[in-house]
C-alpha cells in the first residue's frame, strides 16, 4: 500500500502545464549571473571608449574649481551635470542587465505570464511555516552551495588580481587614458576567467535544478490512473453515454421504419430495412438494421405498416455488415438492391 503512494511516475503533460499556469518553473539563478556577466564583458570591450570620454568631460567640468571657490548656486549645477554625466554612463548598462535578466529566465522556460505566481498566499504568513522552510535541509544546502561558490569566485578573482597587482608601479606613471586601456585589459581577462567559472556552475545548477523540478512533479500510479480518468472521461459515465445515445438512435429507427419500401431478412437472425425515394436521394438508404431480437422486432413493425419482407440470406447479412444506418447502400450492392426493389414494386402493383 506504501508503495502505491510513492512518487515513482514521470509527471504528465498536463501537470507540467498546470504548474506553469501556477508560475511553478524549472529556474536557476545561476543562468542568469552568467548571462549577465557575459553581457557585462561585452559591454566593458564595445562602451570602454564611451566611458573614458564621459569620464574625460567630468573631468574637465571639474576641473576649473581644484583652485579657486564654489559657491552654492555652481555646486549645484555641477552636481547636476555631473549626476546626468553618469547616467548617460551607466544606463545602457542597466538596460542591457535588465533585458539579460528577462531573456535568461526566457532561456531557461520559455515566455511566462503568470499572476498566480504573485497572488498573496496568507498561508505563507504561519510563522511555524516560515520556520521550517528557513531551517529545512533544503535552504541549508542552497545556503552552503551559494556560500561555497562565493568563496570560489572571491578565490579565483583575489589570485587574478594578485597576478596583476606588480604591473600597479608601473601603470601608476602611464597617462590617464592608457591607465585606463590596462585596467580595461586586465578587467576582460578577469571577466573571462570568472566566466568561465560561472558556466560550469551555471550548468550544473541548471541541471539540478531541472532534476529538483521535474522530481517535484512526480506522480503516484493512483495520480496518474485519475487524471486519465479525467482527461478520457470516467468509464462508467461513458459507458451510460453510450447506452443513452444508442437508445436514442434505436428510437429514432424505429420511428424511420415505417417509411421503408423492403425488409430484406436472412430470413431469422438479420433484418434490413431500404428506403428509395427516386426523386430526392440518389440510392437506396438504410432506414433500419438489427439483428436476433431486433430483426424480430423490425419485421413485426413492416408487418403492422404493410412494408413487404424479403428473404434474401447472403444480401441481408451483405447489408447489415456494410452499410449504416441513414446511409447509402455500397455501390457494390446496387444491382441486387435494385432486383430486390423491383421484385417489391411489381408485388406492390398487384396488390393495387
Amino acid at each position: 500500500m506504501a508503495d502505491e503512494e510513492e512518487k515513482t511516475e514521470e509527471p504528465s503533460g498536463k501537470k507540467i502545464e498546470k504548474a506553469r499556469e501556477d508560475g511553478n518553473v524549472p529556474k536557476s539563478p545561476e543562468v542568469v549571473v552568467f548571462f549577465g556577466l557575459l553581457v557585462g564583458l561585452i559591454l566593458i570591450y564595445v562602451l570602454f571608449t564611451y566611458w573614458v570620454d564621459g569620464t574625460g568631460r567630468v573631468f574637465h567640468q571639474v576641473t576649473p574649481y581644484f583652485h579657486e571657490e564654489i559657491g552654492r548656486k555652481d555646486a549645484i549645477s555641477l552636481a547636476i551635470s555631473i549626476a546626468l554625466e553618469y547616467f548617460l554612463l551607466v544606463i545602457p548598462l542597466f538596460i542591457a542587465l535588465m533585458i539579460i535578466g528577462v531573456a535568461g529566465n526566457v532561456s531557461q522556460f520559455g515566455f511566462l505570464l503568470s499572476s498566480k505566481a504573485i497572488e498573496p498566499k496568507f498561508s505563507k504568513l504561519n510563522p511555524i511555516t516560515g520556520l521550517k522552510n528557513l531551517f529545512s535541509l533544503k535552504k541549508l544546502l542552497d545556503g552552503t552551495l551559494l556560500t561555497v561558490k562565493v568563496l570560489t569566485a572571491f578565490g579565483i578573482g583575489f589570485w587574478v588580481f594578485l597576478s596583476f597587482i606588480g604591473e600597479l608601479t608601473t601603470v601608476s606613471l602611464f597617462p590617464l587614458f592608457d591607465q585606463m586601456r590596462w585596467f580595461k585589459d586586465k578587467a576582460l581577462i578577469l571577466a573571462a576567467i570568472l566566466l568561465l567559472f560561472f558556466f560550469v556552475m551555471a550548468s550544473i545548477d541548471f541541471a539540478i535544478k531541472r532534476y529538483q523540478y521535474f522530481k517535484s512533479l512526480r506522480m503516484t500510479k493512483q495520480e496518474v490512473k485519475d487524471e486519465y480518468k479525467q482527461m478520457e472521461g470516467n468509464p462508467e459515465i461513458k459507458r451510460k453515454i453510450r447506452q443513452l445515445m444508442m437508445q436514442a438512435a434505436m428510437k429514432r429507427m424505429m420511428q424511420q421504419l415505417p417509411t421503408a419500401d423492403v425488409v430484406i431478412t436472412n430470413p431469422t437472425h438479420y433484418a434490413v430495412a431500404l428506403r428509395y425515394n427516386t426523386q430526392k436521394e440518389r440510392a437506396p438508404r438504410v432506414i433500419a438494421k438489427g439483428v436476433d431480437f431486433m430483426a424480430i422486432r423490425i419485421k413485426e413493425i413492416a408487418r403492422e405498416h404493410e412494408i413487404q419482407i424479403v428473404e434474401n440470406k447472403t444480401l441481408a447479412r451483405e447489408l447489415y455488415k456494410n452499410a449504416d444506418v441513414d446511409k447509402e447502400i455500397p455501390e457494390t450492392l446496387f444491382q441486387a438492391v435494385a432486383e430486390v426493389l423491383a421484385y417489391v414494386y411489381k408485388l406492390n402493383k398487384k396488390k393495387n
